[in-house]
């Protein structure tokens, strides 16, 4: 049995997607809200990803800039890649746990208020490929 286990850690070793990439958890904003935003920004390069997000004029954009920021200085520190020659490989928002909460209505009854939380996360790909040569 430890034998496969070790098989298993090497074959992930292996296929391991080794892009750039950074993930936001709980964020408290509607994952539906947050996909409107990357679907912008999908598959352009860095450099107009950041600029389309600082005129975006909606609440996920900043938080999408603040994620997109951290894969691009995970690229350059953790890869040495260059920032300019980043694009956005992909970008998808997951739902998180959700907080209900009640409000009060008429005659004693209630209402459910769901409160959405959502996991963002931004792949980056340099556009030549990787250093080893491999197309992330």
């Amino acid at each position: 049995m430890a034998k496969r286990i070790r098989e298993k850690t090497e074959f992930r070793k292996e296929n391991k997607d080794m892009r750039p990439k950074a993930v936001a958890k709980y964020i408290r904003m509607s994952p539906y809200k947050v996909r409107q935003v990357l679907d912008i920004i999908r598959g352009k390069s860095y450099t107009e990803a950041a600029a389309i997000l600082e005129v975006t004029p909606r609440a996920a954009a900043s938080v999408i800039k603040k994620v997109l920021d951290s894969a691009a200085a995970n690229a350059e520190h953790n890869l040495s890649l260059n920032k300019d020659e980043l694009t956005v490989a992909s970008a998808f928002c997951d739902g998180g746990p959700t907080l209900k909460r009640m409000m009060p209505r008429a005659r004693g009854s209630a209402n459910r208020i769901l409160k959405r939380t959502s996991h963002i996360t931004i792949v980056l790909d340099s556009e030549g490929g990787l250093k080893d040569g491999t197309k992330g």
